[in-house]
């Protein structure tokens, strides 16, 4: 392999990238082994600590797996619905964090309302959404698309357009954040069933017309998540 330079920004993700196109276009096989750390830095111009971050998010997403005797193999796999869940994971977290905050101040308040301004048919789309998060769960799936649905009606529900409109704009942010985060829930049965409890409890405040209760329920979700997480701010903000 010639030596490349790569360019200052974030290290781990460039280099990611790079081992991502590489896997692409074959010049990394399936069923083959991966160069050594220090020939794969070197070719990279970078040091093996952004080098070790990229590799292991490729082993966390099943791409590779490490042999006896240390070597990393490429398996087999499709990389063309999994590449932008592959740059997720390797986001900042900071940024997660951020999103999060954002939508804790936002559904609180699209809860509020729902809870007020629903109407029948919203109700309805509220159950059906929330049965098949529990279907999901229950079988060990992430549910991520189940959820987004969940959260996607009752900000509806609170007939705000502009409201529905942000977070319209923010759908395919917030449906990789979720797979993000409920994928540490799987093997956890009772994570999993917290989280649906949650949406029960958001689901029961909008159908009883209970505004406070609906959104202290979202926010009480949502802090949860951040939490699970390990966002720093929740608890300097619960001592406020």
């Amino acid at each position: 392999m010639k030596p490349m330079q790569i360019e200052r920004k974030k290290v781990s993700s460039l280099v990611l990238e790079k081992l991502l196109d590489m896997l692409k276009t074959g010049e990394l096989a399936p069923n083959t082994t991966l160069p050594s750390e220090t020939e794969l830095a070197k070719s990279f111009g970078v040091s093996r600590a952004p080098l070790r971050e990229a590799l292991s998010v490729l082993s966390t997403c099943g791409i590779i797996e490490t042999r006896q005797g240390g070597r990393s193999w490429v398996k087999e796999t499709s990389l063309t619905n999994i590449l932008e869940p592959i740059h997720f994971e390797i986001a900042d977290i900071n940024e997660i964090y951020d999103l999060l905050e954002m939508r804790t101040i936002i559904e609180g308040e699209a809860a509020f309302f729902a809870a007020k301004r629903h109407e029948k048919e919203d109700l309805e789309a509220l159950m059906t959404s929330l049965e098949a998060f529990r279907n999901v769960t229950e079988s060990n799936q992430v549910g991520f698309e189940a959820d987004f649905a969940f959260h996607r009606v009752f900000v509806k529900a609170a007939y705000n357009p502009f409201l529905t409109e942000t977070m319209n704009r923010l759908a395919d942010l917030h449906l990789k954040a979720l797979n993000f985060s409920l994928s540490k829930n799987l093997g956890w049965e009772d994570k999993r069933k917290n989280v649906y409890l949650e949406h029960v409890r958001i689901y029961e405040a909008i159908r009883n017309r209970n505004p406070v209760e609906a959104k202290e329920a979202v926010v009480t979700h949502l802090t949860n998540a951040r939490k699970k997480l390990g966002d720093p701010r929740v608890e300097e903000e619960q001592d406020l």
